[in-house]
């Protein structure tokens, strides 16, 4: 699991930072799942190593402008750029009446079929492999932080101890490398548990933007790998954020440490601290830093590889 971060400005893109937009990339099933998709995103891609006809989901926070706007151009361009079988997006109320509205003024057919899910707090996706989960935030219209829970994995099956004990091959091999437990033909129990290597537990991406510090932020991220949260404002300019509802740096410290994570990446900034100003980002840094040290700053085209803890036991006495 890889995160790239297409665009990491607030509101308008900057000379060095395009509008919001997160891709979640997944090589052990060719998938690329996008989070947000400003104005540009597509150019971003096409910028970036990611491949478009690589999409498959898509997951909209809210329906502002510079988490929208390059949705519609994208979603026409993965048709023309491999016909892809089909693209999920989900999102908050209205997402599908504005992309039909956008396809009805541009006359835009999709060649693929686009399903639209409108997200309600709780389960909004889940397979064989990944649970997706969402919470609302606390923002100016409705906007939703997400989950995505990697499922964990049976450890390496040890074939050759089960040759060594006389198991036979076959579909007794499966029962025991999910973890089960059999009986043998002569009566001997087999713990599948016994013969597989140390739990491969899965790993846990939380984004949240755009929104102020709540509570439903840090149960969202409570354990996660990484937590992706918006800093759109310095510590100094709280009164602002409070305003319009977004998150200073010490509030998405604050999440971070009330959820436990393992990893806060700040993102969403505003332009306002640009280089020569009074304020500058380092200083962001700095103040989220001093709450929970183990922080960094998103810049647009960062990829960071979340990495894998080893073992369900070492996840519980950390």
């Amino acid at each position: 699991m890889q995160i790239t971060f297409l665009g990491t400005s607030s509101g308008v893109p900057t000379r060095s930072r395009n509008v919001s937009s997160i891709a979640l990339r997944l090589p052990q099933r060719a998938e690329i799942w996008l989070f947000d998709c400003g104005e540009g995103t597509q150019h971003q891609i096409l910028r970036s190593d990611l491949k478009i006809s690589q999409i498959t989901r898509i997951f909209v926070t809210h329906m502002h402008g510079d988490h929208t706007y390059g949705l519609m151009g994208l979603l026409a361009s993965c048709g023309l750029a491999g016909s892809p079988s089909r693209i999920d997006v989900y999102g908050p109320p209205k997402l599908e009446d504005y992309l039909k509205a956008c396809g009805r003024y541009s006359q835009t057919h999709f060649s693929y079929p686009v399903k639209v899910h409108t997200v309600q707090p709780g389960v909004v996706f889940e397979d064989d492999e990944f649970t997706v989960s969402c919470a609302p935030l606390t923002h100016r219209v409705p906007a939703f932080g997400y989950r995505v829970a990697e499922k964990d994995k049976p450890g390496r099956f040890d074939v050759e101890r089960a040759v060594a004990l006389g198991i036979p091959p076959g579909p007794l091999y499966g029962k025991l490398k999910r973890g089960e437990v059999i009986t043998l033909s002569d009566g001997r129990i087999i713990n599948g548990a016994d013969l597989c290597g140390d739990t491969q537990v899965g790993r846990k991406f939380v984004y949240c933007t755009d929104t102020i510090f709540c509570e439903n932020a840090v149960e969202l991220a409570r354990d996660a790998d990484v937590l992706v949260h918006e800093a759109t404002f310095a510590h100094q300019d709280a009164e602002l954020a409070y305003q319009r509802l977004h998150s200073t740096s010490t509030m998405a410290a604050q999440v971070a440490l009330a959820a436990q994570v393992h990893q806060l990446i700040m993102t969403h900034f505003s332009p306002r601290y640009a280089p020569g100003n009074a304020i500058q980002l380092e200083d962001l840094l700095a103040e989220a830093k001093a709450i929970f040290p183990n922080t960094i700053m998103a810049y647009d085209f960062l990829s960071y590889e979340i990495p894998r803890r080893l073992t369900a036991a070492l996840v519980s006495t950390s």
